[in-house]
């Protein structure tokens, strides 16, 4: 919005021509998203707690999280509000990327919300059942896959580039549209079967997004596209505003969600910023990187898959618990050794998926 504004300040001064900068605004919608979070944060703590909407835990989980029980939970809604009110005020509103991803994350959000909130006032650790689940998540990824597909102004918005190889480049044509939403559907849950203990979830996925932030930045940039010898997309700069409203959202919940958390982000925030990655990869074009850098997300999604396939196929569990956050607490490893070695990872895999932009 603020782009619009600065149009016309301009002819009053040239000094907010720095307005019309990615970059600046890019910073500044990190330092919004972050202000909003930590000043709306402790009211909202407080009116969930009076509300008595906790979180509600499963007696199949370790014994260990018994504790966490009444924890406020849908914490996600402050991450939501951030980065809507950071990106509305930051971005260039003309650009339709910075619509589709917003959207996507506002109604994942919308299908959590309803899941958590059948958790916490209808008393049901099963939330909103999995098929429903299952369809609303499809239906809207599936949605955002078409718009993309038939909103491409080149052909090389949909094509799949492989990492390490300069000139691979496979055009799927309309079978893009069913690998992006199953991406988008498949990293939604991801990010939620991660959102296990206190800031797992939250830090990587603030780590992925500011990755692919600066991804977008490059592949909507003509110099830095052609230098690194990736598809140039046209205006998948302006997805920035949206990576660094994520970014300063979730490091702003992080403050609140650290070990001891005092807030959980719920599914109404796993959903929505799970899918929100995955919609910043397709538009980027750097669906596969999307896999490198959230290697932890893949790492719990393929430990439920194992365990479950095992169990069914042979009677035997392959880990103490999936996902594997579990089987390490049950280990005997203490929380935060897990959480804090989850990061870890997090932080090199990311680095590696950066680096691939130049072995190419």
């Amino acid at each position: 919005m603020l782009v619009w504004i600065s149009e016309y300040l301009i002819q009053l001064d040239s000094g907010f021509a720095v307005l019309q900068y990615i970059t600046v605004r890019g910073i500044f919608s990190i330092l919004t998203a972050m202000g909003v979070s930590l000043l709306i944060g402790p009211t909202m703590i407080r009116r969930l707690n009076y509300h008595q909407i906790g979180q509600v835990v499963r007696d199949d989980g370790p014994e260990t999280h018994f504790s966490k029980a009444g924890t406020p939970t849908m914490g996600g809604a402050l991450i939501l509000v951030s980065i809507a009110m950071s990106t509305l005020l930051w971005s260039d509103l003309s650009n339709h990327y910075v619509w589709i991803v917003l959207l996507v994350t506002m109604l994942f959000g919308a299908v959590g919300w309803v899941d958590d909130y059948r958790k916490v006032f209808e008393n049901n650790t099963a939330g909103l059942s999995a098929r429903w689940k299952l369809f609303w998540q499809s239906l809207i990824g599936f949605a955002a896959a078409v718009i993309l597909y038939y909103t491409a102004f080149s052909p090389v918005e949909t094509d799949y580039i492989i990492p390490f190889f300069k000139d691979v480049a496979i055009n799927m044509g309309v079978f893009y549209i069913v690998i992006s939403g199953l991406m988008i559907v498949g990293f939604s849950n991801a990010v939620n079967l991660t959102d296990g203990l206190d800031g797992l979830a939250i830090l990587p996925t603030v780590m992925v997004g500011g990755a692919l932030g600066v991804i977008a930045y490059l592949a909507g940039n003509t110099e830095f596209s052609t230098y690194l010898n990736i598809p140039y997309v046209v205006g998948a700069g302006e997805v920035v505003i949206f990576a660094g409203a994520l970014l300063g959202a979730g490091l702003g919940f992080l403050w609140f969600n650290t070990y001891p958390a005092q807030i959980f982000m719920g599914d109404v925030g796993a959903l929505a910023l799970g899918a929100a990655l995955g919609v910043m990869a397709i538009i980027s074009r750097h669906e596969i990187i999307l896999f490198v850098m959230g290697g932890v997300f893949v790492m719990e999604t393929a430990s439920v898959i194992l365990q479950v396939a095992s169990f069914k196929l042979t009677g035997k569990r392959i880990f103490r618990m999936a996902p594997l956050h579990h089987h390490f607490e049950l280990k005997g490893w203490p929380e935060p050794r897990v959480i804090v070695r989850f990061w870890i990872i997090t932080v090199m895999l990311v680095l590696f998926g950066l680096a691939t932009l130049k072995l190419r």
